[in-house]
């Protein structure tokens, strides 16, 4: 059976940019470590909201966030080429590289060493196999299909997961239309959950997504006039990557 791992990042320095547009990629040293054991089991979940990386669409190529990067949520869905720091081939094989998407956060834990649980507090200082030296960079997310808007809440109260989002993958603002109404502001309420506090029950809905990297794309009538919350429903568009 194929071993996969979840990748953590733990950032020493500095916030990767953002993306715009086919900039070139900017590297930045980190370390990283891993966990998830054999089935994987261990990516699944996380402070994203994702719930099943599968039904996501992001599959177990994974990333928790140490808090240089992750922002309270708004690097979730942010896609990062991690590759082999060519001065620790005692680790791991220099040329080798892997593309995550963030899912998850790690957090600092003070009380204890980097080198003992404490593996996300900055700074970080490699030392022991197991926290290994790496560089990373933001890249493009690609993504199979549309968008997907996962509804749930209750009347009055709907709480929207946005998934499987291509190019920058970081949702920075999302927006909602009724059948019956004009275009709705939404929040962050936590991770990539998106919520509006508008009666849309009974109408059909469009929603609308901004990235972190300035792009916009629209998905009208994603969900039919009878929509349930609990369900999920895919788009027919996607940022370009």
């Amino acid at each position: 059976m194929e071993k996969k791992l979840l990748v953590v990042l733990f950032l020493s320095l500095c916030c990767a940019s953002r993306l715009r547009g086919e900039a070139a990629q900017q590297w930045t040293s980190a370390t990283a470590t891993f966990y998830g054991g054999s089935d994987a089991s261990g990516t699944m979940g996380g402070s994203c909201g994702y719930g099943n990386m599968y039904s996501a669409g992001y599959g177990t190529n994974t990333t928790a966030l140490s808090s240089a990067l992750y922002g309270d949520g708004a690097s979730c869905g942010a896609c990062y080429l991690v590759t082999c720091d060519a001065s620790a081939t005692r680790w791991c094989k220099n040329g080798t590289s892997v593309t995550v998407t963030a899912t998850n956060y790690c957090p600092p834990n003070y009380s204890e060493s980097g080198d003992a649980g404490g593996g996300g507090n900055p700074p970080r200082q490699p030392l022991a196999a197991g926290i290994v030296p790496v560089r990373y960079a933001r890249t493009p997310c690609r993504r199979v299909g549309g968008i997907r808007f996962g509804i749930a809440g209750h009347d009055y109260y709907e709480l929207v997961l946005v998934t499987n989002v291509a190019g920058s993958g970081a949702v920075a603002a999302a927006w909602v239309k009724g059948s019956g109404t004009e275009w709705l502001s939404m929040s962050r309420n936590w991770g990539e959950n998106w919520q509006s506090n508008a009666y849309l029950t009974g109408q059909a809905l469009s929603f609308r997504v901004q990235a972190d990297d300035g792009g916009v794309v629209t998905a009208y009538d994603v969900a039919p006039a009878n929509w349930q919350f609990g369900s999920t429903y895919q788009s027919d568009v996607n940022f370009s990557y």
